[in-house]
């Protein structure tokens, strides 16, 4: 097993520096978990870490989830086939820039809910999915011949709250289901003394000022081991933000320090993927910074799994200090370049709502959450028996929607409007209102993780409220089977849809280039969303392994405008 002794880690009771990079199974298609893996260890790491977010895994309660990109076990396996060892981060908050942190939607439902707290309700939904999730662990721990090696309690917690009971539960549990295991926590160097427990492992979460960091560890924890469990080289980015980069030089320079220091060091990310679907996280602090859909990270790896001139650097340092393998040879082949893709065929959404969502009545609006309603799109409506100018402020309105009366558009309101305060004009004596709602993404961090979704309130609208909405859950697991073709019909938001064959199968980047703001579906799977008028994401990663040489259905969901009706395959990312 893995121990912590003498401030160094052994294993086997032999001193053992942990070399590991950060893979998100569930951002990357299982087809290429093994090329992801194998670029991993020709670096000369020895460890692989990945999160495993609750709400990939349980997306409604007590439906799981455990196949195809959510195949945990397979990609374990994967690794221990390769001779890895692996961290598992199961905690049931992840951050990671994921929507709601990992946490599942449906805890926003009961009102009562306090989130990572030692609160009964949520206590009993962590412990009734830890009792299906913990189980399926214990074979691979490495007393048992697997490669799990380590696993972590909570994530960060310390820069959320100082609930030492909660952590203490999820430590209980992990000895309710033996799994006899290295554990740990994790923070920043600010916020590992409300995020520790005294008899479990301390690490660190940061990107630079090594020695500022392993001074605060040694004050809190004197001659613990020192373990990077995320050592940030790159970082995220957001809609309307820019791409952020990192130099090669600077991350090496700061690994060399760490090594030198006896450090152990999990790369975040070594490959970073994508976040496909609605599964983007978002950021709250002066204004609301939803999470866009490449997760490249400026990893070690690119979003599509080339490597870089980051993953050359590091490769370069390790060889002053422990025998590296050869380099790798990559099967992954080019990306390719289909060309223009006619999407002609074309349907409003509100033609389609019998078809892919679900209505729900209510005296009241009620939030997404509520409805049952996870991620993406609802469609609420009400009858407005007022004539003339109403004044009403969006602040019920969470994140992002499209305002339409007696069937015309007439207004955009988002979370992130200076000013709140909108004059609607009803003409007639009875009025359609119906409010478009966008979901673009949970907040994953801080103070407003109980973030929810849709109208979250009614809206006070002209000095008085008016009762009795329709609301329409819009998921998209199902996309619309008719639609007609050069329709000229102008209510957005519109479905486009095309056909197209490919001779050889590879990865590309579909260009939504003329279209404004939306979601792209390859064969039925959510590449994720697109905003090209806000960047720095111009183009959506398309994995090969996605397509079929024969009948590839590609549908643009286009939320406000276009003035095209093709989009372009090409074999290059675009982040400005």
């Amino acid at each position: 097993m893995l121990t912590a002794k003498g401030g160094e880690f052994h294993l086997e009771e032999k001193p053992f520096q942990l070399l590991s990079g950060a893979i998100h199974y569930f951002r990357i298609v299982p087809e290429y978990w093994r090329d992801r893996l194998e670029k991993l260890k020709a670096l000369g790491l020895n460890t692989v870490e990945t999160y495993i977010p609750w709400n990939f895994h349980e997306p409604k309660k007590g439906e799981f989830n455990f196949s195809g990109m959510a195949d945990v076990e397979k990609f374990i396996k994967l690794a221990h086939e390769l001779g890895l060892y692996v961290i598992l981060r199961p905690s049931p908050y992840i951050c990671a820039e994921w929507e709601m942190g990992g946490l599942p939607a449906w805890l926003l439902k009961e009102e009562e809910m306090v989130l990572r707290s030692s609160h009964p309700a949520y206590l009993n939904h962590v412990e009734d999915y830890y009792d299906v999730l913990l189980p399926k662990f214990k074979q691979y721990l490495y007393q048992y011949g697997g490669p799990v090696i380590a696993m972590q309690i909570e994530n960060e917690y310390g820069a959320y709250g100082n609930d030492k009971s909660y952590l203490e539960f999820l430590k209980h549990l992990y000895g309710k289901h033996d799994l006899d295991t290295f554990l740990f926590t994790s923070d920043g160097p600010e916020f590992i003394e409300q995020g520790s427990l005294q008899d479990v492992t301390t690490t660190l979460n940061f990107g630079s000022k090594v020695e500022r960091a392993f001074e605060e560890l040694e004050k809190l924890k004197p001659n613990s081991p020192k373990l990077v469990a995320e050592f940030w080289i790159g970082w995220f980015d957001y809609w309307t933000g820019e791409h952020h980069t990192r130099s090669a030089k600077n991350v090496a320079e700061v690994f060399r320090e760490l090594i030198e220091k006896k450090g152990s060091v999990n790369f975040y990310m070594f490959q970073g993927g994508t976040n496909f679907g609605f599964m983007n996280g978002a950021n709250h602090y002066d204004i609301y910074y939803p999470t866009i859909t490449s997760y490249d990270y400026d990893s070690l790896l690119t979003e599509r799994g080339e490597t870089t001139k980051k993953y050359d650097a590091i490769k370069k340092v390790l060889r002053d200090y422990i025998e590296v393998p050869e380099d790798y040879k990559s099967t992954l082949t080019l990306a390719k370049e289909y060309g223009s893709i006619a999407v002609t065929e074309s349907v409003s959404i509100f033609d389609t709502l019998s078809e892919i969502s679900n209505k729900v009545k209510h005296v009241s609006p009620l939030s997404m959450e509520e409805i049952d309603q996870p991620y993406g799109y609802t469609l609420y409506r009400t009858n407005i028996n007022r004539k003339g100018e109403l004044k009403f402020n969006s602040d019920a309105i969470h994140d992002r929607a499209y305002l339409y009366i007696n069937g015309s558009y007439v207004a955009t309101t988002y979370k992130n409007d200076e000013k709140k305060e909108l004059t609607l004009n009803f003409p007639e004596k009875n009025n359609l209102l119906e409010i478009f709602v966008e979901n673009m993404g949970r907040a994953n961090y801080g103070e407003h993780l109980t973030d929810k979704k849709g109208l979250v309130k009614n809206i006070w609208l002209g000095e008085q409220y008016f009762f009795n909405w329709e609301m329409y859950a819009i998921e998209l697991e199902r996309l619309p089977e008719n639609y007609h073709h050069n329709n000229d019909e102008t209510r957005f938001p519109k479905f486009y849809r095309g056909s197209f064959d490919v001779d050889q199968i590879g990865d590309t980047y579909v260009d939504t280039y003329g279209f404004t703001k939306g979601n792209v579906f390859i064969n039925g799977f959510n590449l994720g969303r697109y905003w090209n008028s806000a960047g720095p994401q111009q183009r959506l990663y398309l994995p090969g392994p996605l397509l079929k040489q024969k009948g590839n259905q590609i549908v643009v969901l286009e939320l406000e405008y276009t003035n095209t009706d093709n989009v372009q395959l090409l074999s290059e990312p675009k982040l400005n």
